[in-house]
């Protein structure tokens, strides 16, 4: 089993993946409930899904399930959920290419998060994982409430239209911020380059956010994960991938960035004025930061 403690609920059949006929399975029962949100979980395991799906039900979540990555796909299009949860390892598609096409065809819509599910140990998928777009993970074996905890984290997150400050006492969603040609709108979750869109995950999103809002500061890979993941303990690399891809997408050099800096062994800065001359204090590798 890939999960600590087991519990097994009834399932129905459904298009676009298996509907659950438990306490939220259903939009009526739903509604009765008080349903908090929509969850598709993607694993080929029957075991793992049923325990999944249990706990997310009893939390208050409506279920689909899919036992392959063609599936999966299929539901999360036919069937547009809040949150995905994904596991790595799937017959058919695997889950990095489920992530891969989800996020392809996202333009001009809000992504999905999703939360993936790796085997303990696999650093490198997890990685990649991270690589094509996915917005956090658990290990297996795993704890089916951690796993709720994660996702209402992930929900709230995307649902509040703002960064971890809005968590924390601040604005909800907070004015708009410019920023080296960036224009970030927190209420609508969109950010603009030079009046052209930018399709960032949910976690790119917060990321970038946090750096608006903190120009000219380092930040360390701790205060990043904590501050804009809510965790207060993890594998930094999550945060060394994201910054990789964030920069991706708003600097016109990847390769040489001069939005988000690095600070050789202290961590990031955001330059709200890019310095296109030389200081050796700065390094485009992740290195130590």
């Amino acid at each position: 089993m890939a999960v600590s403690d087991a519990e097994s609920t009834n399932e129905g059949p459904g298009t676009g993946g298996t509907t659950r006929a438990g306490v939220a399975g259903t939009a009526q029962a739903g509604a009765a409930v008080g349903v908090q949100g929509s969850v598709l979980v993607v694993d080929d395991d029957p075991t793992v899904s049923e325990v999944v799906a249990g706990y997310l039900e009893r939390a208050g979540f409506a279920v689909r399930l899919a036992a392959d990555g063609p599936a999966g796909l299929r539901a999360a299009e036919e069937h547009r959920p809040d949150l995905m949860v994904l596991d790595l390892m799937l017959p058919g598609m695997d889950g990095l290419e489920v992530c891969r096409r989800l996020r392809a065809g996202e333009h001009g819509r809000r992504p999905v998060p999703v939360i993936m599910l790796t085997a303990r140990g696999d650093e490198d998928d997890r990685i990649l994982g991270l690589e094509v777009g996915a917005d956090d993970y658990v290990t297996k074996p795993f704890s089916p409430r951690e796993l709720v905890l994660r996702v209402r984290s992930v929900l709230r997150r995307a649902q509040a239209g703002a960064p971890a400050e809005a968590s924390e006492g601040g604005p909800e969603g907070g004015p708009r911020v410019s920023v080296a040609g960036l224009v970030l709108d927190p209420a609508a979750r969109r950010v603009h380059k030079e009046g052209r869109e930018l399709a960032l995950t949910l976690r790119e999103f917060d990321l970038l956010a946090y750096f608006l809002r903190h120009p000219g500061q380092v930040c360390d890979r701790e205060r990043l994960m904590r501050e804009v993941w809510g965790w207060d303990f993890g594998d930094l690399s999550t945060v060394t991938v994201h910054v990789r891809r964030l920069r991706g997408k708003i600097e016109d050099d990847p390769g040489s960035p001069q939005l988000i800096r690095t600070v050789w062994g202290a961590g990031y800065r955001f330059e709200a004025a890019p310095d296109t001359g030389s200081d050796p204090a700065f390094r485009t590798e992740d290195g130590h930061a």
